[in-house]
């Protein structure tokens, strides 16, 4: 339908930064993939005003580094659109591109804004991991008739997942909303998302060697969270690790961590629950420093070793 247009910088010509928009120019011209000068405040209010007059942009941000530019757009004019006008104007919008860490791109360019966009309420945030989650959530956000952000991760743009047939079919969507088990566990739950759950996988791996059956669930979305999924694995385990890349004061763990207090949960945990994140600093330039800053497997698997050590 011609209602649908992406909007960026270099996403027509030159494919997109990071190739993702291959094709889309060649296959549906100059109208509808739309190459835009560098102003992001510029070119997310262009769409945000085109969405309020029965549009569909899906606007991406080379980084969402750069988002920061038009933050202003997105939290003032297409979170709280609907909720100004009474219900009157919805303001039907995607905003997706590379979030977290990166690779030696510094302070500026290499953080996360899952926990940022996550607090804004008229906001939907997701955060795919593998292949199907990028296809899934990425229809989701698109049919979906509010503002949603796509948090997807630069690190994970060349690497490969196996898709089922049914992940195949035109037809795939993944509702917003709601977690998935990525690997049944009984002793530890590790709540993680994007990037982070190839790292808690492998932590997970080299904690069965060790005899401690973790369980790792993949958060999918950060707003709404999928509250009965993190209740169900909590009361299952007892125990609770979460893992992301930004910083631990206000993180999307911290909410976690308010939600089991707050639920019957509580009840059931055997030991406090232990927070791996990336460090509270900004994200160092020097590669050594960078790692250091960053959740590490082995972090997770401490983390999960201390939890399992003893009960309440």
């Amino acid at each position: 339908m011609k209602k649908f247009f992406l909007i960026g910088e270099e996403v027509a010509q030159y494919n997109g930064a990071y190739k993702v928009s291959k094709g889309l120019f060649q296959k549906y011209g100059g109208d509808r993939v739309i190459d835009t000068p560098i102003t992001e405040m510029g070119f997310a209010g262009l769409a945000i005003g085109s969405s309020y007059k029965d549009l569909k942009p899906i606007v991406e941000f080379m980084t969402f580094n750069f988002s920061m530019q038009a933050i202003d757009q997105v939290v003032n004019s297409a979170a709280k659109q609907l909720y100004m006008t009474a219900g009157d104007i919805s303001c039907p919008i995607v905003f997706r591109g590379p979030n977290g860490a990166a690779s030696a791109v510094a302070a500026q360019h290499s953080q996360c804004f899952a926990a940022w966009y996550g607090s804004v309420p008229g906001l939907k945030v997701v955060t795919p991991w593998s292949s199907a989650d990028c296809k899934g959530l990425l229809k989701a956000a698109i049919r979906d008739p509010n503002p949603v952000v796509v948090l997807e991760n630069e690190m994970l743009y060349g690497t490969e997942f196996e898709m089922s047939d049914a992940e195949m079919r035109d037809d795939f969507v993944i509702e917003i909303g709601k977690a998935h088990v990525v690997k049944e566990g009984t002793d530890v739950s590790i709540f993680c998302f994007s990037r982070m759950v190839s790292i808690a996988m492998e932590a997970a791996e080299a904690l069965a060697a060790e005899g401690i059956n973790a369980e790792v669930v993949n958060l999918r979305t950060i707003r709404p969270l999928d509250r009965e999924t993190l209740i169900k694995s909590t009361i299952k385990t007892g125990r609770v690790v979460t893992v992301e890349e930004g910083w631990p004061t206000h993180g999307v763990g911290s909410e976690i961590c308010a939600l089991l207090m707050e639920t019957e949960a509580f009840d059931y945990l055997d030991h406090p629950v232990e927070r791996v994140t990336g460090a509270d600093i900004p994200m160092p330039y020097a590669l050594n420093l960078e790692v250091a800053a960053k959740p590490q497997t082995e972090n997770i698997i401490n983390a999960c070793k201390r939890v399992c050590s003893r009960t309440i």
